[in-house]
C-alpha cells in the first residue's frame, strides 16, 4: 500500500523526522512518501499558526492523489477536517492517533507539548474526540518547537521534567508525546521510565495501515462530502452570464 505523510509546516528537517519514525514501523510492503507544505509557516506553536498553514497543505497534498491513506504530521491536526473531504482514503492526524492509542493501553494518560500556547488547541481537541476524561493533563514544556531540532541537553532535561511530573503528580499511566519534532524520542523516554511514552506519528501509520487492510474509507456522507473548488463554480457561473445575450 502508498501511504502520504505531509508535514504541514515548511521545514523539511522535522519531515525527515518524522519519516524516518514512520519507517521504523512500517510495513515492509508499504511505500512511504514523506512531503512538505510548499507555503507556511516554519513551525506550528497555537490557532494563528493552524490557520494560516491549511492552504499550504491542501495545495501539497493535491499533487499526491494517488495513495492508499495519509498522515497529517502536525499534533495539532492541522487541517483534518478539510483533507477528509479532499481525500476518500482514510486520513488521520498524528495528535488523534496518539491519544487514540494511550487510551487503549493506559486508564488514564497525559500529554507533554511544547509551547503554553499550544495547550488549548490540545486540549479542544481532546474534547472533540471524546478523550478528555481519558487526559491526566497536558503539560507545556515551553520549548519552541524548532528548539528540538537541535537536541539539546536543556530541552531534553525538561522534556523528562514534564513526564516525570506527570506520572508521579498527575498519576498518568502513560504519556503521549505532544509535537512531531519529539517523534526520535519515544524508544529511550519509554525505556527510560517504564510506561508507553507515545509518538503520534508511529501509531497513525500503524492505524493507517489496519484502516486500509481492513477496506475501510471516509465517508462521503454529511460532513466530509467531497471538496467543491468553488473558485471553478464561480468562474462557470461568470463565463454563463458573460454568454447570455
Amino acid at each position: 500500500m502508498k501511504l502520504l505523510l505531509i508535514n504541514p509546516n515548511t521545514t523539511a528537517s522535522m519531515t525527515r523526522k518524522a519519516e524516518v519514525a514512520a519507517r521504523n514501523v512500517a510495513r515492509p510492503d508499504t511505500q512511504l512518501i514523506a512531503t512538505t507544505s510548499k507555503s507556511g509557516p516554519h513551525s506550528i506553536e497555537g490557532f494563528y499558526d493552524v490557520a494560516v498553514c491549511v492552504p499550504g497543505l491542501l495545495e501539497e497534498a493535491r499533487q499526491h492523489r494517488d495513495v492508499d491513506a495519509v498522515i497529517v504530521a502536525c499534533f495539532d491536526d492541522t487541517g483534518l477536517d478539510a483533507m477528509r473531504c479532499l481525500f476518500d482514503v482514510p486520513v488521520i492526524g498524528i495528535g488523534e492517533a496518539g491519544y487514540h492509542a494511550a487510551a487503549m493501553v493506559s486508564h488514564r494518560f497525559s500529554v507533554v507539548t511544547t509551547l503554553s500556547r499550544s495547550v488549548a488547541g490540545i486540549s479542544d481537541n481532546l474534547n472533540r474526540y471524546g478523550l478528555a476524561a481519558k487526559c491526566a493533563s497536558v503539560r507545556a514544556t515551553d520549548i519552541p518547537v524548532l528548539k528540538l531540532e537541535e537536541r539539546d541537553p536543556a530541552s531534553l532535561a525538561q522534556i523528562r521534567s514534564e513526564i516525570r511530573a506527570a506520572i508521579e503528580i498527575d498519576k498518568a499511566e502513560a504519556v503521549v508525546l505532544g509535537c512531531a519534532g519529539m517523534a526520535n524520542l519515544m524508544q529511550e523516554l519509554s525505556e527510560e521510565f517504564g510506561i508507553p511514552i507515545i509518538d503520534g506519528i508511529a501509531c497513525a501509520i500503524g492505524m493507517a495501515e489496519a484502516l486500509v487492510a481492513a477496506g475501510l474509507s471516509t465517508s462521503k456522507v454529511g460532513a466530509y462530502a467531497p471538496a467543491v473548488n468553488k473558485q471553478d463554480v464561480v468562474g462557470d457561473l461568470m463565463s454563463e452570464a458573460t454568454a447570455r445575450p
